[in-house]
């Protein structure tokens, strides 16, 4: 069994910054992919950011383009975890924001941490 946990997320004015982070505990064995993706009322689930294995020693990075040059995606093997920070923050990146991770063929979620961007 695997477990994610999220922290980081909270109310924010526009143009500010919050951090994301999961950490994955349990039978986690080798990760191939980790992510975040997010939900708005109303709307579906969305992949925000993704880190994927490239290799030996590589990682593939991918982000949504509605939040390319604001937000950076990092993952630390040696703590299971991966963060996302979100720079300058938006009306519309407001919504629940889930962790994802993929070990094999199975994926796993994080139960989801509100952002709300408001003034």
């Amino acid at each position: 069994q695997v477990q994610l946990v999220e922290s980081g997320g909270g109310l924010v004015q526009p143009g500010g910054s919050l951090r994301l982070s999961c950490v994955a505990s349990g039978n986690i064995g080798s990760i191939y992919a980790m992510g975040w993706y997010r939900q708005a009322p109303g709307k579906s689930r969305e992949l925000v950011a993704g880190i994927v294995n490239g290799g030996t020693t590589e990682y593939v990075e991918s982000y949504a383009d509605s939040v390319k040059g604001r937000f950076t995606i990092s993952r630390d093997n040696a703590k299971n975890t991966v963060s996302l920070q979100m720079n300058s923050l938006k009306y519309e990146d407001t919504a629940v924001y889930y962790c994802h991770l993929a070990v094999g063929s199975a994926g796993y979620w994080g139960q989801g941490t509100q952002v709300t961007v408001s003034s």
